[in-house]
């Protein structure tokens, strides 16, 4: 390890002392470290302490991110994502950092992080990663709206495997995640109403005139239907 590598972490690990004192005397130089990070190895260092520890300190700084470094930080957070086993932690700390509005958030429709964040809804089958996903998913929509023109089917079939998933519960899920699934399930079809209306209603008669589909379409759709006003037939 080199020199700088082990200030940075002894950095880190002084992040969230007990001792107020202590986190104060440490957080301006992390800031420092952070803003002459011209490597990356810094913020790369960061983002696996705050995965390894869910750490308020770290996420703190992390949130004061801006250009250009933001490229470092969503590159780490791709990686992050596209790994089951950092998975969680990097959807959780997306979703913090977006709720602030960073001025780089935008560059998220252009960057693999979103092709990441789409697939792991496809894919997944962990109910709590889905959850987190969705609600990221939810909150990062109206920010990159220019995101529609390319990826308007994927959030479609994104909603269409969540509805279906929240009907079923073929892993035994415990009430309490199935209850926030239906709700994050809910929340992306009142947001897809109100971005892409027509065409969302349109991919709504066209999927769920579907037999197989019947049942989500009973229990999902016509409820969040009714709740947002929405004439699907």
């Amino acid at each position: 390890m080199s020199r700088e590598q082990a200030s940075i972490s002894e950095l880190l690990l002084s992040l969230d002392s007990s001792e107020l004192q202590e986190a104060e005397r440490v957080r301006l130089p992390a800031c420092m470290f952070l803003l002459s990070d011209k490597g990356g190895a810094v913020l790369s260092s960061m983002v696996e302490y705050y995965l390894d520890s869910s750490s308020s300190q770290a996420l703190l700084l992390l949130s004061s991110i801006r250009e250009p470094h933001h490229k470092v930080l969503l590159e780490k957070l791709n990686e992050s994502v596209s790994r089951s086993g950092t998975r969680l932690g990097a959807l959780t700390l997306l979703g913090h950092l977006i709720r602030k509005q960073p001025p780089w958030v935008h560059h998220i429709s252009r960057s693999p992080l979103l092709l990441s964040l789409l697939r792991c809804l496809k894919t997944d089958s962990d109910v709590v990663v889905l959850i987190t996903g969705v609600l990221v998913l939810v909150t990062l929509l109206p920010m990159i709206p220019q995101a529609g023109k390319q990826h308007i089917n994927d959030f479609f079939d994104v909603f269409g495997r969540l509805a279906s998933r929240s009907c079923k519960n073929p892993g035994h899920e415990p009430v309490a995640h199935l209850v926030h699934l239906h709700a994050g399930t809910y929340s992306l079809f009142h947001r897809l109403y109100g971005m892409f209306p027509c065409s969302f209603i349109s991919y709504l008669r066209l999927h769920y005139s579907m037999k197989e589909n019947l049942d989500t379409f009973q229990e999902v759709v016509k409820v969040s239907a009714h709740l947002q006003g929405a004439v699907l037939m």
